[in-house]
């Protein structure tokens, strides 16, 4: 029986101790902060906890050492938050990465399903 596969990648950034700072996940929010012009309202829209998003974007700020979103307070016209160059930067860059890495991938998967390794009988 032949089976349908296809190849699904994720490349996700780890500090020197293993914990997980940028990835697609990070990826995805700052991209809706970008949309939304705004933290809390990329959350909603990501169906994520105002509060996980916080800690997801402190966590890949701690880990790069640079502020990747900058915030404004209420008043008049409201709040908001956008993408520092930083922040455009390592979202640009990762974006950039993952297309190559994915383009390679698929490249070079033909080639392992036509040599598929052999379990033993």
């Amino acid at each position: 029986m032949e089976r349908e596969l296809h190849l699904k990648l994720t490349v996700r950034l780890c500090t020197e101790s293993g914990q997980r700072c940028f990835g697609p996940g990070v990826a995805a929010l700052l991209a809706q902060v970008e949309r939304c012009r705004s933290l809390r309202a990329a959350a909603a829209a990501m169906e994520m906890a105002y509060s996980k998003a916080w800690r997801i974007i402190h966590t890949a700020e701690e880990a790069f050492g640079c502020k990747l979103l900058a915030s404004t307070i209420g008043g008049i016209h409201g709040g908001g938050a956008v993408l520092t160059p930083e922040g455009r930067q390592l979202l640009e860059a990762y974006n950039a990465y993952l297309a190559d890495v994915e383009a390679y991938a698929r490249q070079q998967f033909p080639e392992l399903l036509r040599h598929p390794p052999r379990g033993e009988n």
